[in-house]
């Protein structure tokens, strides 16, 4: 089957599950006298793409999905994700909700054939974005490009959300951000160099790089978890030298999060109480997690490639030509060096929700202050609302939801992974489609009375309208 053929296919199917159905949330006036959008999602990303997706299909049709990207540029599957396959398995679905010719497999063998997907061993990076842009145009998904949310301001029945360009005012606000979303970019404690005053060939492993100006330079990078590989990777294949530090005397072994991946955890999780989710996910979280070995092997097969454990960084310095790490035991010089630390987990950081920050409900209260000393990040994630909603002291509050790894917390990793990503996203959705009727609940009252749809017209019992009695 071609591609043109399974666009064709994927299409009369969601027709088949009625996709999208009719909108049935009543239009509501915002402040300008126009109707308020029944949503607004905040990233057009894997996430956003599949929240967007999940809202059309509880009927919700007033939303927009912005990003602020470039098409094609959304998330960091094309942008700062640099390993050459994904770490999932090739079988998992997720962003197709469920419909055959929407998944993965199917876009797969349509362009690549049967036989290329049974000798796949994963799927590669650059495909999975691409298949997203494709499942986004099959679907009709509203994603706009190039329009970013600076600020969110919490009203009494709506949000006011000012991007750089316009103000728009929704009932609900979903911030589908990915892992950057979640906060901001994590450096080490070093002794006196300041990431705000970074020099050139100082990075961070989710920093825009020019791969190949490294050819033929010592590159030092620090980490040893996918990210690290990653960039490692790239850098060799570009023609650098490079060594990676390590704090660990040994790599991690063991993804434990591999094994949340199954429906009861997933669907269960969020129904514990407190101190189970606390209990799972700090011990998963402590665990670390292992580069995949695929990135490991990607980089050892390179002669340049160089790896020293127990010895972190305690300082960096910027140099005109040179760029010099201070470890416990050494002095290195570098032409560059990739710190490559991944994203702090804090919410609060996020410029859009400066207004009402201190007012958001966070982990550090629902547990003691004894664990919350224990687990700082941990305690610093919100504490979600069973739709992904954030809670606190501030009302409206609930208008807003997570739906990025900043909810891993609250439900487990269901707004960012790929095998719980599907799942997340009805949970979501659904959650939004209870609110809006409930809020709506009077309008609906009034619309069920004025319902009259007449049944029996074709028949000789009808009955008119103004000669009916009631029972």
């Amino acid at each position: 089957m071609s591609l043109d053929s399974l666009v064709s296919l994927a299409r009369h199917e969601l027709a088949q599950l009625n996709f999208p159905p009719a909108n049935w949330v009543p239009a509501t006036k915002g402040p300008d006298n126009q109707p308020l959008l029944d949503a607004l999602v905040v990233g057009g990303g894997m996430c956003g793409q599949t929240a967007a997706f999940a809202l059309l299909r509880e009927g919700v049709r007033n939303l927009r999905c912005v990003d602020r990207a470039p098409r094609g540029r959304e998330g960091p599957w094309a942008t700062y994700a640099r390993m050459e396959i994904l770490r999932s398995p090739k079988h998992l679905t997720g962003p197709d909700f469920g419909v055959p010719s929407l998944t993965y497999r199917a876009w797969h063998e349509a362009k690549f054939g049967a036989v290329h997907w049974d000798k796949l061993h994963k799927i590669a990076r650059l495909d999975w974005a691409e298949y997203l842009l494709w499942v986004r145009d099959t679907a009709g998904l509203p994603i706009e490009n190039d329009v970013e949310v600076v600020s969110l301001n919490l009203k009494e029945k709506f949000i006011e959300v000012k991007t750089k360009t316009s103000i728009l005012h929704a009932r609900k606000v979903v911030l589908a951000l990915g892992r950057e979303g979640s906060g901001a970019l994590r450096w080490p404690a070093f002794e006196t160099f300041d990431p705000r005053t970074r020099g050139k060939g100082m990075f961070h492993s989710a920093d825009d790089i020019d791969f190949t100006a490294l050819k033929g330079k010592r590159v030092g990078i620090l980490g040893i978890g996918s990210s690290a590989f990653d960039n490692a990777g790239e850098a060799l294949q570009a023609g650098a030298e490079v060594v990676m530090f390590a704090r660990r005397p040994t790599m991690p072994q063991v993804n434990k999060s591999k094994w949340t991946a199954f429906p009861g955890f997933q669907h269960g999780y969020a129904s514990l109480d407190d101190a189970s989710r606390w209990r799972f996910y700090t011990y998963i979280f402590s665990e670390q997690v292992p580069p995949p070995y695929e990135s490991v092997l990607r980089c050892e097969k390179h002669a340049g490639f160089a790896l020293r454990f127990s010895e972190g960084w305690n300082d960096i310095s910027c140099g005109e030509k040179q760029i010099t790490v201070k470890t416990p035991t050494h002095t290195h010089s570098f032409d560059a060096v990739i710190v490559c630390t991944g994203f702090d987990v804090n919410l609060l950081d996020r410029p859009e929700i400066a207004a009402f920050r201190d007012a958001i409900d966070t982990w550090g209260a629902h547990v003691s202050k004894t664990e919350a000393q224990k687990f700082p990040e941990e305690a610093r994630f919100p504490y979600l609302g069973d739709a992904f909603q954030l809670q606190g002291k501030a009302e409206g509050l609930g208008r807003v939801h997570v739906f990025n790894w900043g909810s891993t917390m609250s439900h487990g990793a269901l707004g960012g992974d790929i095998p719980g990503i599907e799942t997340g996203a009805r949970r979501l959705a659904q959650g939004i489609a209870r609110d809006l009727f409930l809020e709506d609940r009077e309008l609906h009252w009034q619309r069920l009375q004025a319902h009259n749809e007449d049944e029996l017209k074709p028949t000789k019992y009808f009955v008119s309208l103004s000669s009916r009695r009631s029972p």
